[in-house]
């Protein structure tokens, strides 16, 4: 029995046991010698080849399909004051301010245009008092204000309303065009209307209007201008701008008092009203309506109940409709039926005593 040689902590030679022996795979404690002529060939590692230093390369990651991102948590997203604020309804009262102040630029250029025809003796006229009952100038100068504020209004109100005069408006022709009979017929209503107004509250003799029509020449063109400019301009006035911009002031004064929200707008945002805000402003876009034209018939009770009742299937048009050129083609219907029934009665403006 062989005994282990012992260990002296002190020799320095010593001091370190594990340089002189190592440990076999049984356990049992060998010196470096015999590690380095035993067990050498078992423990130095094979030379590497090309194939195993591939082997080491990190392999790919297997590829799969994308998924889609998932949506950001409405937790986390931001709004700013212009997302949570509702889009503005237009037209409103500012812009029929805006209107008016565009009409008001254009009666100075017409002032200054008739200033130029009275010094130029056009039409034989020279003075402002008698310009004042000349068709051509009455005609003329209406049909001036007409085009220029128009004209103002399509370059300025884009620049507030991101988008076209006639978008703003609700024009939609294909709608109007699509219940053309029903429009026509709404037209022909306020047609029979009239006649029965004319027989029951008929307007007095001898009306500016009768004096016009007794002018050489002046019948025709009142019947172009009444059928054409007359009925465009003064349904984007009334029922383009007035009645929308009082609908929704009533909506608003209605919201602000009772606190409830107001309809709000459709798809393509255009405003939604209430109907009590329909029939109120309706009523109030009649009044003006009627009164602008009652210097025409001396402002006598019963033309002026016809114009209101007129004025209120133009107003149902455009609202039943949302389209603005459905009043327009009623206004010009049932303005083109008055003048036939004239043309028919006179034998062409040839015989205007049988008015």
């Amino acid at each position: 029995m062989s005994t282990m040689p012992g260990h002296d902590p002190l020799d320095p030679q010593d001091a370190n046991p594990q340089n002189d022996v190592a440990t076999s795979s049984a356990g049992t404690l060998l010196p470096d010698s015999a590690l380095s002529d035993a067990g050498a060939s078992e423990l130095e590692p094979a030379p590497w080849t090309i194939e195993q230093a591939d082997d080491l390369q990190p392999a790919a990651p297997p590829t799969a399909e994308r998924l889609p991102e998932a949506e950001p948590s409405l937790l986390f997203q931001s709004f700013s004051r212009a997302d949570l604020q509702p889009p503005p309804r237009i037209p409103h009262l500012g812009h029929l301010g805006l209107l008016a102040a565009l009409a008001f630029v254009s009666l100075l250029g017409v002032g200054l245009l008739v200033r130029v025809g009275l010094h130029f003796r056009l039409f034989g006229v020279s003075k402002a008092t008698a310009a004042v009952s000349e068709i051509h100038y009455m005609l003329g100068s209406m049909g001036v204000l007409y085009a220029l504020t128009f004209v103002l209004s399509l370059l300025v109100f884009p620049l507030f309303w991101q988008k076209s005069l006639f978008a703003g408006l609700q024009w939609r022709a294909q709608t109007a065009l699509h219940l053309r009979r029903r429009l026509f017929g709404a037209a022909c209503f306020c047609f029979v209307l009239a006649l029965v107004n004319g027989a029951v509250m008929p307007g007095p003799p001898d009306t500016p209007i009768d004096k016009i029509f007794r002018t050489p020449g002046a019948a025709w063109l009142l019947f172009f201008f009444g059928v054409t400019f007359a009925p465009f301009f003064e349904e984007i006035l009334f029922r383009g701008f007035l009645l929308p911009a009082l609908c929704t002031a009533y909506d608003w004064t209605a919201e602000w008092i009772s606190g409830e929200p107001s309809p709000g707008s459709d798809e393509n945002g255009h405003p939604l009203w209430s109907v009590p805000a329909m029939v109120a402003a309706s009523i109030l876009t009649s009044v003006p309506f009627a009164l602008m034209h009652g210097e025409q018939t001396s402002y006598a009770a019963g033309p002026l109940l016809l114009l209101v009742c007129v004025s209120l299937v133009l107003c149902w048009a455009r609202l039943s409709t949302r389209s603005l050129a459905a009043s327009v083609l009623v206004h010009a219907s049932y303005n083109f039926l008055l003048f036939f029934l004239m043309l028919l009665g006179t034998s062409g403006f040839r015989h205007l005593d049988k008015m």
